[in-house]
C-alpha cells in the first residue's frame, strides 16, 4: 500500500546508499530483488506503481520491507500512466517505477510506455520475465523481450543474476538523460529471488544536456532584437528542462507574446499578460493570425508536430529560430532560418544574458496588447457558445470548465484526459504553471486523466489534485476509482458526461452520413455517481451551471477522493470547428 511519506527530496544523482528496513542475516547476501530496490532508493526512486503477481513478489517484499511507496492499481494499463503523471508534476529528473508481471501485464503497460516515450517522460519499468529455465518453452505469460523495443527509450534484458543491479543503475541514468524517456528492465523471477552477490557499481550521473554554441546564441539574439513583432512558441521541452523561469524572462525582454503547444501548456502561466494561448487542433483564428503576422518566431522545446500544427497547416512566421534536442526536428514541416540543437533552459538563459544588454526594436504593437487581442477574441467565442443554447439544454464544456477553474485554487494540479472535451480544456482552462497541468501528447491515448492524477498526488501530497475527464476516457480507466478508495488517495475527479463518443459521432454525421449520436448510448445512460459510489468514492451529479463550482469545491475540501459528474451536451460544436468558424 502507498506510504504517507512525501517523495524523496534527495538529489537524484546522489550516490549515497540508504539504510534499509531489513538486513540479511550474518554472512547472507541480500536477494537480487532487495539489491535492486536498494539501488532505486539510492537514486531517489521511492514510489512504485503496479499489480502484484506471483512473479513480482520478491520485489514487492523488498519494497514493503523498506517502506517504499507501492500503489496497487486495478489494471496494468494504469500503472505506467500513474508513473507518467508522477514525473510530469515533479521537479525535472524525479521519477517513479512500475512493476508488472510478464506477458499480459507487460503488454497492458505498453500503452503508457509509448505515451511516456512520445512525451520524453522518465520512468523505470521493471518487468518480471519468465524464468530462464523455461524460456523458449511457452512458459506462462512468456513474451519475446524484443516485443517492447519500440515503446521505450531502451529495453534491457538481464540474463546473468549478477547483472541486475548494474542494469537497473544504468537504466535510471538513461531514463534521466535528455531527451528523457521510459526504460524497461526485464529481470527473470528466478534471478530476483536468488541471493547472487551483486557487483559494486560506480556512479555515473546523466550527462548534461547540450549547451548552445555561443555564436548561435549571438545570431539568435541579433535576429530577435531586430524584430518588430516577435512571437515565442514553447513546447513540452521547456517543462522537461525546468526552463519556465528563463522563458518568462526572455518573453519580457523581447516583449513577445508566448504561445505554448498543447504539450507545453502550463510552461508559461496563462494568467501572464504575454500569454496568447495554446497551439492545438482547437486553436482559434485569432491565435493563428497572431502567428502568421509575426516577423520572427522563436520555437523552443517543441518539434512542431502534426497534432499541434494541424498537420503543418497553421501558418508560421516566415523566419524561425528553432531550438530543440533533436536535430531531425529542424526544418521538418516548416523551413527554419536558424536551427540550434540545445537544452531549452541553457539556451534561454544564454539568450537572456544577451538581451540584458540589447536594445529591442520598438514593437509595432506591444506584446501584451497582441496577446490580449487573442485572449479577448477567444473569450468572445466562448461566451457566444455558452449563450447559444436553450436554458433547458445540457451544459456546454466551456461553461463547465469556467466554473471548475474559478472553484479551484490557482496552485491546484490538474490532469486532463484525451477525448473531445480535451480541446476545450486546452483552449479555455487556464494553466498556472509547468507542473500544474498534465495532458497526453501526440500519443493522445484515452484513459490517462485519472491514473495520472493518482501519480500527481503521490508526487505532490500537499497540493490539491483534480482529474478532468469525459465519460469515454473515464470508462477506459474506471477501475482506478477503486484504487482511489482502496489506497485513500485524495483526488477529485470531475467527469463531463455526455453519454457519447461525441467527437466521433460528430465526424460520422458530418462526413459519412451517420445519424446524430451514432456512437452514443443515451438509451443506456451511464450513471457515474452509482459507479463511483459502488467503488467507495463519494459522488454527486450536477446539471445546473450555478451548482458546478460549489460541488467541485466541496469535493476538493473532502478528506479523501470524490467525484463530480456534470451532464454536458453531446451535440455541442467541437472546438476545432467553433474556434475557426467565420463570425
Amino acid at each position: 500500500m502507498v506510504t504517507d511519506e512525501s517523495p524523496s527530496g534527495d538529489d537524484p544523482s546522489s550516490g549515497d546508499e540508504p539504510s534499509t528496513g531489513t538486513e540479511p542475516g550474518a554472512g547472507e547476501a541480500p536477494t537480487v530483488a532487495e539489491a535492486v530496490v536498494d539501488r532505486m532508493l539510492a537514486r531517489g526512486i521511492d514510489v512504485a506503481f503496479g499489480i502484484p503477481g506471483k512473479q513480482t513478489l520478491p520485489l514487492n517484499q523488498a519494497l514493503a520491507d523498506r517502506d517504499a511507496g507501492f500503489v496497487v492499481a486495478r489494471h496494468e494499463t494504469a500503472v505506467t500512466h500513474q508513473a507518467w503523471g508522477y514525473a510530469e508534476t515533479s521537479e525535472p529528473g524525479a521519477m517513479a517505477a512500475t512493476v508488472v508481471v510478464p506477458g499480459p501485464g507487460d503488454m497492458n503497460a505498453m500503452n503508457g510506455l509509448k505515451n511516456a516515450l512520445n512525451d520524453c517522460v522518465p520512468l523505470l519499468h521493471l518487468a518480471v520475465e519468465t524464468e530462464r529455465e523455461v524460456r523458449g518453452g511457452d512458459g506462462i505469460h512468456e513474451t519475446p523481450p524484443e516485443t517492447y523495443d519500440t515503446v521505450v527509450k531502451e529495453n534491457v534484458l538481464v540474463d546473468s543474476p549478477a547483472g541486475a543491479v548494474p542494469a537497473v543503475a544504468d537504466a535510471i541514468r538513461v531514463a534521466r538523460e535528455h531527451p528523457q524517456g521510459p526504460v524497461r528492465v526485464g529481470i527473470p523471477k528466478d534471478v530476483l529471488a536468488s541471493r547472487t552477490p551483486q557487483p559494486s557499481v560506480g556512479e555515473r550521473s546523466p550527462s548534461a544536456p547540450p549547451a548552445p554554441p555561443d555564436d548561435a546564441v549571438d545570431r539568435a539574439a541579433e535576429r530577435l532584437v531586430d524584430a518588430d513583432v516577435p512571437v515565442i512558441i514553447a513546447g513540452g521541452g521547456v517543462r522537461r528542462a525546468g526552463a519556465s523561469d528563463a522563458l518568462r524572462s526572455v518573453a519580457a525582454a523581447l516583449d513577445a507574446p508566448v504561445v505554448t503547444t498543447y504539450k507545453g501548456k502550463g510552461v508559461f502561466p496563462e494568467t501572464h499578460p504575454l500569454s496568447a494561448g495554446v497551439l492545438c487542433g482547437g486553436s482559434s483564428t485569432a491565435l493563428r493570425e497572431l502567428l502568421a503576422a509575426a516577423d520572427i518566431g522563436l520555437v523552443v522545446g517543441s518539434d512542431l508536430d502534426a497534432v499541434a500544427t494541424a498537420s503543418w497547416s497553421v501558418s508560421m512566421p516566415d523566419r524561425l529560430v528553432h531550438v530543440t534536442l533533436d536535430g531531425d526536428d529542424v526544418g521538418f514541416g516548416y523551413e527554419t532560418e536558424l536551427g540550434i540543437v540545445a537544452d531549452a533552459d541553457r539556451f534561454l538563459r544564454a539568450l537572456d544574458d544577451r538581451l540584458d544588454g540589447g536594445d529591442p526594436a520598438s514593437p509595432a504593437l506591444r506584446g501584451a496588447d497582441r496577446a490580449e487581442a487573442v485572449r479577448s477574441a477567444d473569450e468572445e467565442r466562448f461566451a457566444a457558445l455558452a449563450s447559444d443554447r436553450d436554458s433547458a439544454d445540457p451544459l456546454r464544456s466551456v461553461e463547465v470548465l469556467r466554473e471548475v477553474r474559478e472553484a479551484l485554487p490557482e496552485e491546484t494540479v490538474v490532469t486532463a484526459d484525451a477525448g473531445g472535451f480535451r480541446l476545450w480544456t486546452l483552449v479555455s482552462f487556464a494553466a498556472a504553471g509547468p507542473r500544474s497541468y498534465v495532458n497526453p501528447g501526440s500519443w493522445a491515448t484515452m484513459g490517462t486523466g485519472l491514473p495520472s492524477a493518482i501519480g500527481a498526488k503521490l508526487a505532490n501530497p500537499g497540493r490539491d489534485v483534480v482529474a478532468l475527464t469525459g465519460d469515454g476516457g473515464l470508462m477506459m480507466c474506471v477501475h482506478e476509482l477503486h484504487t482511489l478508495a482502496a489506497e485513500g488517495i485524495d483526488v477529485t475527479v470531475v467527469a463531463l458526461n455526455n453519454d457519447d463518443y461525441a467527437i466521433i459521432s460528430e465526424e460520422a454525421s458530418r462526413s459519412y452520413g451517420f445519424s446524430e449520436g451514432a456512437y452514443g448510448w443515451a438509451d443506456a445512460g451511464l450513471d457515474l455517481v452509482r459507479v463511483a459510489s459502488g467503488m467507495g468514492v463519494p459522488a454527486e451529479r450536477v446539471t445546473d451551471r450555478d451548482a458546478v463550482g460549489d460541488a467541485v469545491d466541496a469535493a476538493r475540501r473532502r478528506d479523501g477522493p470524490a467525484l463530480v459528474e456534470v451532464v454536458t451536451d453531446p451535440g455541442e460544436p467541437q472546438a476545432s470547428e467553433w474556434m475557426t468558424r467565420d463570425r
